[in-house]
């Protein structure tokens, strides 16, 4: 059957993206931006992302100081074909790969620099429940605290649970591009996250992470593109339709109104850089913590 011409442009463009995109990954990896470890990484939790798509023999002839001759002879020991991707090995030939790059990593003294995690996904996903797990195990991590125009509610503390400011204060912060990103909720009061904290804290080398909607992810990467974003989704659209339901807090109307929302978040999970299933808390919260770069040694 013959490919219609608008099949076949966009076929096109989207072959030539993904080119453009495992070429830049290569070439970050070639340069020391990113580490070998931190790309397997994100293609073995992701089986969607541009790293899984890469052949095996591409991501290591782009790591430093691994030549031809040397890959050919990992790949022979590793019994892993020329053609094989990342994201398409079996579970032992990901375990033996895994086990030579965290050596090879360690005998060079690599180490992961601070980063910025910004954790989004639908309704009812279970973002806050991953989030406790995480700062319950890493009590380091740095959580980013929102500034938002609203009055303090009665318990709440200036810098603690908001940064509570004046509608001229958000003016200013905005005016001086002071937010990484901030949005009108509800029609009336402003909320926003400061991009102070957040920098102080890399320079302290103390990882941040941020649990924000989506446009507010889309704002922090095009303000910081550094920042990882992470989209947290439910094992299936059955499995999010029943949490929403098992929480009891909505009314029928509101549970269809949330999950008609949630079903357009959903459609958004490509532009994050790495996609975790939440099908398993504590898994779904050690694959969150691998990706700010946190290690066992912490």
């Amino acid at each position: 059957m013959t490919m219609p011409d608008v099949d076949r442009v966009a076929a096109s463009r989207a072959a030539v993206a993904a080119r453009r995109a495992r070429a830049a990954i290569k070439a970050s990896l070639a340069r020391g931006e990113r580490t070998a470890s931190d790309v397997f990484l994100v293609a073995r939790i992701d089986a969607d992302s541009v790293e899984a798509s890469l052949r095996v023999t591409d991501f290591l002839l782009n790591v430093p100081a691994l030549g031809e001759k040397k890959v050919s002879a990992l790949m022979t020991t590793l019994g892993i074909s020329p053609r094989k991707r990342l994201g398409a090995l079996g579970r032992r030939q990901r375990d033996a790969l895994q086990d030579f790059l965290e050596t090879r990593a360690r005998a060079r003294g690599e180490r992961t620099r601070p980063r910025v995690v910004v954790l989004a996904g639908p309704t009812a996903v279970g973002k806050g429940t991953v989030v406790s797990r995480i700062l319950s195990d890493y009590p380091e991590v740095h959580m980013s605290v929102s500034a938002t125009t609203r009055a303090p509610r009665p318990g709440e503390v200036d810098g603690v649970n908001y940064f509570f400011v004046s509608p001229e204060e958000f003016d200013r912060l905005i005016d001086d591009d002071e937010l990484l990103e901030w949005a009108v909720v509800h029609g009336t009061h402003r909320y926003g996250t400061p991009r102070g904290p957040i920098e102080q804290s890399l320079r302290d080398g103390v990882c941040v992470l941020l649990e924000i909607d989506i446009q507010g992810a889309r704002q922090v990467k095009a303000h910081m593109p550094s920042a990882r974003t992470v989209f947290l989704e439910p094992p299936s659209w059955e499995e999010l339709s029943r949490r929403l339901e098992s929480r009891g807090t909505e009314h029928i109307d509101e549970r269809m109104r949330r999950l008609e929302t949630a079903r357009e978040e959903l459609a958004a999970r490509l532009e994050f850089d790495v996609r975790v299933v939440n099908d398993d808390v504590t898994r779904a919260a050690a694959q969150v913590v691998d990706l700010m770069g946190l290690t066992k040694e912490h």
